[in-house]
């Protein structure tokens, strides 16, 4: 990836309802625009997310989704509102941001649940969007989410009956149990709850034996943020109907993409990434053999950076 770089201009954007989004820009200010979508939702932005793009040529975008990050007030605080903050909240955050910059069209780049966020914004506004590349393809389907915190527990059965175990004696919606655990009023029980959410999210994303968490998931604050604000978006499924990013892919039709998944991400398998490349004419599918989801994986990196690259300097 390209070398770490310092923003030359940052702010927090007052986007209503109490909500402050941060949000910076680094790499040239003459160059092409292009908004990161970071995944979670909650985890918030890293300085690494800035290096998959070229700073000679791109006008780097990043922000912090409503409630994590440097952004205010944080989903880490028990008293902060989240029924404010929605999958529509969100895509109106990304279109006040572009409109506060002053950027007429951008590429949409967006890795996970940032791919969810990127698809529907650019179905919503695709007259602003040039291109687009994703990461670890997610759409936000029903059976996607089951698969995540349900089904995939064939796959690592011990980890898994601990998530499980944490949900509380006879819950069978996991996810849906662990929203009412961080939304306790007593703290011992948001903590552990979520603990016990973040350690499931760390056991599955990746499967390359030299994987070690991030520093942030030391960080109690952030565990919390992650996981409230995970439990709060899928336990209302992203408040998208089943399906509905898939069906209104003829929104994007025209608009170039590169996808780029892993062979083995288990977290969000490939099917769901090859779908969407057999509906979305102008997308291209590139599989990483041997990756799962997490973009330290070996290869993946590297084929970020080349999508990235080859969009650099399009004209649309």
């Amino acid at each position: 990836m390209y070398p770490e770089i310092e923003p030359y201009e940052h702010g927090m954007l007052d986007v209503g309802d109490g909500n402050l989004v941060y949000w910076e820009v680094c790499g040239n200010p003459e160059g092409k625009p292009v908004v990161c979508l970071h995944g979670g939702p909650g985890t918030g932005c890293s300085p690494g997310m800035a290096r998959q793009f070229d700073p000679r040529a791109y006008r780097i975008v990043l922000l912090d989704q409503r409630g994590s990050g440097r952004s205010r007030p944080h989903a880490s605080e028990y008293s902060t509102d989240l029924s404010v903050n929605t999958t529509a909240h969100l895509v109106a955050d990304v279109e006040r941001l572009r409109e506060h910059l002053g950027v007429e069209r951008w590429m949409v780049f967006g890795g996970s649940w940032g791919s969810t966020l990127g698809l529907r914004y650019a179905q919503l506004f695709p007259q602003r969007v040039t291109d687009v590349v994703l990461v670890a393809v997610t759409t936000g389907r029903h059976a996607e989410l089951d698969w995540l915190y349900h089904g995939l527990g064939v796959l690592f059965p011990e980890q898994w009956s601990r998530f499980r175990d944490g949900a509380g004696e006879g819950a069978t919606d996991l996810v849906a149990a662990y929203h009412a655990l961080l939304e306790d009023p007593d703290p011992a029980v948001r903590e552990k709850a979520a603990t016990d959410w973040t350690d499931w999210e760390a056991s599955i994303v990746s499967l390359d034996p030299g994987h070690r968490r991030g520093p942030r998931m030391a960080d109690p604050a952030w565990r919390m943020a992650f996981a409230r604000l995970c439990a709060h978006y899928f336990s209302h499924r992203a408040w998208l109907p089943d399906g509905q990013v898939l069906r209104d892919v003829e929104r994007l039709h025209g608009i170039p993409a590169i996808l780029v998944h892993g062979r083995l991400d288990l977290q969000g398998p490939l099917g769901t990434a090859w779908e969407l490349a057999r509906v979305w004419p102008d997308a291209e599918l590139v599989v990483v053999q041997g990756a799962s989801h997490a973009l330290s994986d070996p290869g993946m990196a590297d084929a970020v950076v080349a999508a990235t690259d080859r969009f650099a300097r399009a004209v649309r």
